[in-house]
Formats: C-alpha cells, sequence, structure tokens
C-alpha cells in the first residue's frame, strides 16, 4: 500500500513520482504527488480520466502538455488543469529535468495504477513505451476502467474488449495489480 512519503520510479518512462497526499490520508478526495521527469521523459501513453480532475503545478524546468487538441509548453509558476474526460499526455519538453506537482481528484485508484505500470517497468516487464503485453494490460486496465481509458476509443467498445481480453489474461497468472518485492521506497531511501 502506498503511503505519503514513498517513491517510485519507472526507468522506461523517465518519471519519478513521490507521494506527498495519498487516497487513504485525504478520505478518497484526492492523492498529490511530486514528479521529476527526466530529458526525454514522458508519461506512456495519452489518456483519459473519465472522472478525474488533474491540476498541474510546474515547479521546474519545461513540461510538455497536450490537452484536448491543445499543445502547450509551461514553465516554473504556470498551472494547468486537465478537466475529467479530457485526453491529454506530458514530456518533459527542455534539457533539464522537469519537476512539478499533480493533483488528481478524486483519488479513486489513482495510486495503485502508477504503483503497478511503475512496478512492471521497474522488473522488465514492459515495452519500450512503458506498456506491457496485451493480455496483462487487459486486466490491469479492465480493473482501472474508472481511473484510466484510451482517448478516441468510445468507452463501450473499450469495455466489451477488456471484458473478453481480462480474462485471458487471468488464465496466464495475470493480476491488476503487480508489486515488486518490498514495494515503493521511502524518500529518503
Amino acid at each position: 500500500m502506498i503511503r505519503a512519503g514513498d517513491m517510485i520510479e519507472n526507468p522506461v518512462t523517465g518519471e519519478r513520482i513521490l507521494f506527498r497526499k495519498t487516497s487513504h490520508e485525504t478520505n478518497g478526495e484526492f492523492v498529490l504527488i511530486e514528479a521529476w521527469v527526466r530529458p526525454g521523459g514522458n508519461v506512456a501513453a495519452a489518456h483519459v480520466h473519465p472522472k478525474q480532475e488533474e491540476r498541474f503545478a510546474v515547479l521546474s524546468g519545461t513540461v510538455g502538455f497536450r490537452r484536448g487538441r491543445e499543445r502547450l509548453v509551461s514553465g516554473p509558476g504556470d498551472r494547468l488543469t486537465v478537466p475529467a474526460g479530457t485526453s491529454h499526455t506530458f514530456w518533459n519538453a527542455g534539457e533539464d529535468e522537469a519537476h512539478f506537482l499533480c493533483e488528481v481528484r478524486p483519488a479513486q485508484q489513482f495510486e495503485h495504477l502508477l504503483e503497478t505500470m511503475f512496478s512492471l517497468a521497474l522488473d522488465g516487464k514492459t515495452n519500450r513505451k512503458g506498456m506491457p503485453n496485451p493480455l496483462r494490460l487487459a486486466v490491469i486496465a479492465h480493473h482501472h476502467i474508472d481511473d484510466v481509458q484510451l482517448p478516441l476509443v468510445p468507452r463501450w467498445l473499450q469495455t466489451t474488449a477488456l471484458a473478453m481480453g481480462a480474462p485471458i489474461g487471468r488464465l496466464f497468472g495475470y493480476r491488476p495489480d503487480y508489486v515488486l518485492v518490498g514495494g515503493p521506497m521511502p524518500a529518503a531511501a
């Protein structure tokens, strides 16, 4: 279980996250993370949070965002809100490490999804973009359909495809969560 002060890293996407406030601490209202993204790093894929709003505050470096059809480049002091249901992605748009805060409201299972995806990447179980194999992804995405979805693909189609793919993935032993032995690292480590 993720706790405030835990840090996770994704060596594939170049992201490092420190959990400042967790869903447990906020009674599910929000998750607050502090993130660092190395030069050339980015979130694994464009995505939509159907019921969650994301608020970004850039602390240092340069962060590129695509929010819907907008393409933005943000620097220190800039703030950006991504409303629920809006397709978005982000990347380090500079030559130095990017550093920002991100608040996700409501929390739902956001921190568990991050822990699963980052753990898979750390264990070498993702492709070069940070995504697991399709059957494992079907199990994870089916479990997290209210947290994250693909942009452009209608929800009914995603739900139908995942309802067929997830049981096959479970037959192969895949679970909706994946945590490395020892779990997240304390930030002081």
